[in-house]
């Protein structure tokens, strides 16, 4: 099996000040190249990119999963147990509120994972999740 490739993935933000100190001092990630209309983020070595545009910067309807209201529009990464626990603690000491804590969803099931999920300062809803076992994340 060939190795997975990091995604792009570009989205609207209100105001780049508010995206680079919340990706960079809440994330933890580092800054790649910037304009003045846009910034590249590395999110756990996938490029992610805020792009000034503040009438599309906005909240996403939600639908219910698991007993949560999760946000239809989020995009996220999956992560390995140690490195989402430590995203918790790092999210949790920023006194950034989650819009979804911690959790883990589907408890004892097939698909049993840890999630959660934040809210950028534009609305963007991101969720990080770690699988009790990688063989789940495809498995129907």
């Amino acid at each position: 099996m060939s190795q997975v490739r990091p995604f792009h993935v570009a989205f609207p933000v209100r105001d780049l000040e508010e995206a680079r100190e919340f990706y960079v001092n809440v994330l933890g990630c580092t800054l790649g190249r910037e304009s003045e209309l846009w910034i590249d983020f590395n999110l756990f070595g996938h490029q992610v990119v805020a792009h000034l545009s503040p009438e599309e910067a906005k909240e996403a309807q939600k639908n219910p999963v698991d007993g949560d209201s999760v946000p239809v529009r989020h995009f996220g990464v999956i992560l390995e147990t140690q490195q989402w626990e430590s995203l918790a603690e790092r999210i949790t000491q920023s006194g950034k509120e989650f819009l979804i804590k911690p959790r883990i969803r589907f408890e004892g099931q097939h698909g049993e994972q840890r999630t959660m999920f934040l809210l950028d300062p534009s609305g963007n809803a991101l969720e990080f999740k770690s699988f009790a076992d990688d063989s789940y994340i495809f498995s129907k």
